[in-house]
């Protein structure tokens, strides 16, 4: 597995410190058109010892999930973006195919294990958010149903993946997170294994794969050991977390604090032959770093990583014994 991580914020030594604990590489949001960008970026990680696994966030996909008239625009705008990845060498894309949003937080400072602070969601109160910000007409000229959604996608799809193929690049699909069946009016379609195992159907190809959160999964309220074995091969991307709840009321946790029996999950991708890219998400903010970015600062993701790494090394033993 392909120890890899986001880097918040993008320094220079941000990027040697996780080469530091032994992350191999790191995943960087879309910077725009252009290959230039993508080639400095590349530049800055190569000379801190890392490598880009995948790009993610910030994609130009926006108008594709709603099907407008900007549609043909953004997938040629994602056709160049695909072909620059194959001149640079990256060799994922994360998605999803919210409408809308990405994923959503009702609170952002939840207490956790010594005070640390974590996201929760509360389906009630995003819904009473929205109830006051918006009109009931703006509602209604918001809408998508799950069957437009589903024929956007395979509209997408259809496009994208021989391109994807022919560029060496995977389309790696990220769940709604959270799951819920529809939320500010518009309807969810990657929201249960079902949900997954009719994407990996709609156009079958090694590009179209799927980004394994085990935290958007364990809303489901599926076993993940058992999911991870079940979805098997089309699994090409990781991330690796938890939470305590379900798809409607939940709290983030530490890696080695949540319900989910995370050396299972590790072994089940040992089991599968997973090789590709995992990283640690949502980490916890820990003293002194309550400022920045909810979910994305550094030192909770050090203790993630010692943690991933061992459970690692233990299935690893495992499997040797």
């Amino acid at each position: 597995m392909q120890l890899t991580s986001v880097v918040t914020p993008f320094t220079d030594d941000n990027l040697r410190l996780l080469a530091q604990i032994g992350v191999t590489h790191v995943t960087i949001r879309y910077p725009g058109r252009g290959r230039e960008c993508l080639e400095t970026i590349k530049t800055q990680v190569n000379s801190c010892g890392l490598k880009i696994a995948a790009i993610e966030g910030y994609l130009p996909i926006e108008n594709i999930k709603l099907g407008n008239e900007r549609f043909d625009a953004e997938i040629e705008e994602m056709t160049e973006l695909l072909q620059n990845m194959q001149q640079v060498g990256i060799p994922f894309v994360c998605y999803n195919f919210m409408a809308g949003t990405d994923w959503v937080r009702t609170k952002l400072d939840v207490r956790e294990r010594g005070g640390a602070l974590v996201t929760g969601f509360d389906v009630e109160q995003a819904e009473q958010a929205v109830s006051l910000s918006e009109t009931t007409r703006e509602k209604n000229e918001s809408t998508i149903t799950a069957e437009e959604l589903w024929s956007n996608l395979e509209r997408f799809l259809t496009a994208m993946t021989p391109i994807a193929e022919a560029c060496g690049v995977t389309l790696a699909m990220h769940p709604d997170d959270p799951p819920l069946d529809s939320f500010m009016g518009k309807a969810r379609i990657m929201n249960s294994v079902a949900g997954f195992e009719k994407l990996m159907q709609l156009v079958p190809s090694p590009a179209n794969a799927i980004c394994f959160c085990q935290g958007t999964f364990a809303e489901m309220g599926v076993d993940i050991p058992d999911t991870i074995r079940q979805l098997g091969p089309h699994i090409k991307y990781v991330h690796f977390r938890d939470i305590k709840g379900t798809r409607e009321q939940f709290v983030e946790t530490f890696h080695d604090n949540g319900p989910t029996d995370m050396y299972a999950a590790i072994k089940a991708y040992q089991q599968i032959g997973f090789t590709g890219p995992i990283r640690p998400d949502h980490v916890p903010q820990l003293v002194g770093e309550e400022s920045g970015e909810p979910g994305y600062t550094m030192l909770g993701r050090l203790h993630a990583f010692g943690y991933l790494q061992g459970l690692i090394e233990a299935g690893r033993n495992d499997q040797e014994a």
